[in-house]
């Protein structure tokens, strides 16, 4: 049925996210899908008995707005142990549905018409629109191939007056780089200088590879004291589907972010909250997590070393960044698509991410797969 009713939306540049479009053609192609992130492997047995035997145990009603005690709990442990900062799990942690509604709430909490928000692009897809739809104004700082680190003098030039907030993510998506102690320092001057808050996307802290450190920003005093820091489930337990997430911040910024997460979803599942409060408590460091998926990027890498893909390095998230320059010189979006369409392979143009500058013969490929879909899909990639 078609209406004639006029709508003005106000995000008329963004349509549907390339990994709705990547997934559904993958779908229509029949091809290998390496392009959204999410495994096709089940999650632990063990969680979902958990979260099962709390359904039975009655926790099927709306959930406390913040997160359920147990589990801010055992976030607050978890982060003490892991970066030596404590939170108030009562007044300084949220739990919400995924890290993107704790990115939206702090987003939207923080900014106001008129205000710019720093970016380091290449940048997760959803940090724009947030901005956008509170008034703010984003403004980039590029990152460069193939290592990615962030230039902190032109992050100090990008900086103005009506600079309200800082976003950062480490492990970053899309380019398996990490910060280091370096990073943190340098952040540390930079914030000296403005008023700004830091919202820290760390929703992959737990894959992270070749016995680096994830440096949260929870670990700096300084930092922590004006940043909303914003971790995932999703990937530490290979339950993308159930989109729960957590933000934890000082406790006039957790009140912000709070005043947002209220009318958005209000509250998570409450078994999946109990379920997960229940495995933190058993293995906090989850350090299993970023074995396996090391396992899984270096199986992956053996598996194209004889295709033309040159590979990126990467240093934690399940991406594997990839140059195509010795197959054509055409943009990434173009080459996404004659991938997927010609060869049955899914990725992502990493132009997807950037705004205003050029990605370069780039691919994003997601290997949070299992080991004979990681072989299915480097068979197509090497006769490439």
């Amino acid at each position: 049925m078609r209406s004639t009713i006029p709508v003005r939306s106000k995000l008329p540049g963004t349509g549907v996210t390339i990994f709705t479009k990547m997934s559904r053609l993958a779908l229509e192609h029949g091809a290998i899908n390496l392009s959204q992130g999410f495994p096709d492997f089940n999650c632990a047995p063990e969680l979902i008995d958990a979260v099962t035997r709390y359904m039975r145990e009655g926790y099927n009603q709306y959930a406390p707005m913040p997160g359920v005690i147990p589990l801010r709990e055992a976030l607050a442990m978890k982060i003490e142990r892991l970066y030596g900062h404590t939170y108030d799990p009562v007044t300084e942690i949220t739990v919400t549905s995924g890290a993107t509604e704790a990115l939206f709430a702090a987003l939207t909490a923080l900014v106001h018409p008129g205000d710019e928000v720093l970016l380091f692009q290449p940048a997760y897809d959803s940090y724009v629109p947030a901005i956008q739809l509170s008034g703010g104004t984003p403004t980039f700082v590029t990152l460069h191939p193939p290592d990615y680190h962030i230039d902190w003098d032109a992050a100090r030039r990008a900086i103005t007056s009506r600079t309200r907030a800082i976003v950062l993510n480490s492990p970053h998506n899309p380019t398996g780089m990490i910060l280091t102690a370096d990073d943190l320092r340098e952040l540390a001057r930079l914030l000296e200088h403005t008023d700004a808050v830091v919202v820290s996307d760390e929703a992959y802290e737990h894959i992270i590879f070749d016995g680096a450190r994830h440096e949260s920003l929870s670990r700096d005093p300084a930092i922590a004291e004006r940043a909303i820091v914003i971790g995932s489930f999703a990937k530490t337990f290979h339950t993308t589907g159930w989109k729960v997430g957590w933000a934890a911040a000082p406790r006039a910024l957790s009140a912000a972010v709070q005043s947002i997460h209220q009318w958005v979803t209000f509250a998570v599942n409450g078994a999946i909250q109990m379920a997960y409060a229940e495995m933190l408590r058993a293995d906090p460091e989850r350090r299993s997590v970023g074995e396996f998926y090391q396992r899984k990027r270096d199986r992956f890498l053996s598996l194209i070393e004889g295709s033309r893909f040159r590979p990126l390095p990467c240093r934690g998230t399940f991406y594997q960044m990839v140059d195509y320059s010795a197959i054509t010189s055409k943009p990434d979006a173009e080459v996404a698509m004659w991938l997927l369409e010609e060869h049955g392979v899914a990725s992502i143009p990493p132009s997807s991410f950037l705004s205003g500058v050029d990605s370069g013969p780039l691919l994003r490929l997601c290997f949070a797969k299992r080991d004979e879909t990681l072989e299915r899909a480097a068979e197509r990639l090497v006769k490439v």
